[in-house]
């Protein structure tokens, strides 16, 4: 499971709505001037997202806005995502190219092929996100709350498969 803290912005009857800010691991790193990570993380360091975490059996009344919540997201959506985003749009780009090339026309049309196979793939992403939002396994979970209580209070359920 991998943990990220945040804080609640907003509450709802079903759900949470929590910000957390990207935290960069660049300083600690021995590549710092050769990465284009390293550029990136620069670009985008400190930048707030905000993540719409389902409370489950969970009574919103618990929670107050300006609380730290630690959230959970299970390796296998991490994984599984990445293979989506990353996968799709580029095996698409390559079958559009290579059906593309050959109708013939040359390297225009393998070109024009590429794109469009790639336009393709980016919204087969998104067709897949649509498809998996209200799937538990792929949702940040709650771990732990730190806000108004004496004591912290676990609050991590095993995934469970819809």
């Amino acid at each position: 499971m991998i943990s990220e803290t945040g804080k609640i912005v907003a509450i709802e009857a079903e759900a949470l709505w929590v910000e957390t800010v990207q935290r960069s691991t660049c300083s600690s790193c021995a590549a710092q001037k050769g990465c284009g990570q390293g550029l990136m993380n620069k670009i985008a360091d400190g930048r707030r997202n905000q993540l719409r975490v389902p409370l489950g059996d969970l009574s919103p009344e618990r929670f107050n806005i300006g609380d730290n919540v630690q959230l959970g997201v299970p390796e296998a959506a991490l994984l599984s995502g990445s293979a989506v985003v990353y996968l799709l749009p580029l095996l698409a780009m390559i079958g559009g190219m290579l059906l593309a090339g050959s109708w013939g026309g040359g390297d225009a049309a393998a070109a024009v092929g590429a794109l469009l196979g790639f336009g393709v793939g980016l919204l087969g992403v998104r067709v897949h996100a649509y498809m998996i939002r209200n799937n538990r396994r792929y949702q940040a979970r709650l771990l732990l709350s730190e806000g108004n209580v004496e004591q912290p209070v676990r609050l991590f359920s095993p995934a469970v498969d819809p």
